[in-house]
């Protein structure tokens, strides 16, 4: 089971997305999220959501709780 700062980091590097870039879709410092992804600072429950809009992958994948990417259902 991965840890959600190893899937967070993931994801970014996988859409070719710098720190800087999702910080600013956080509305956070690159600092804060290179925390986020040391694993050095919690990761908020807002940040959780809007990276699994963003990213359009269930919150149980970002938690490492499941290994399969199932898409958010649409609206």
């Amino acid at each position: 089971m991965k840890s959600y700062n190893l899937r967070i980091r993931e994801l970014r590097e996988d859409a070719d997305k710098t720190q800087v870039e999702i910080a600013e879709l956080l509305k956070t410092t690159q600092s804060y999220y290179g925390q986020y992804e040391r694993g050095l600072r919690p990761f908020p429950i807002e940040h959780l959501i809007t990276l699994c809009k963003f990213y359009n992958v269930s919150a149980d994948y970002i938690l490492g709780f499941t290994d399969k990417i199932v898409p958010l259902p649409k609206k």
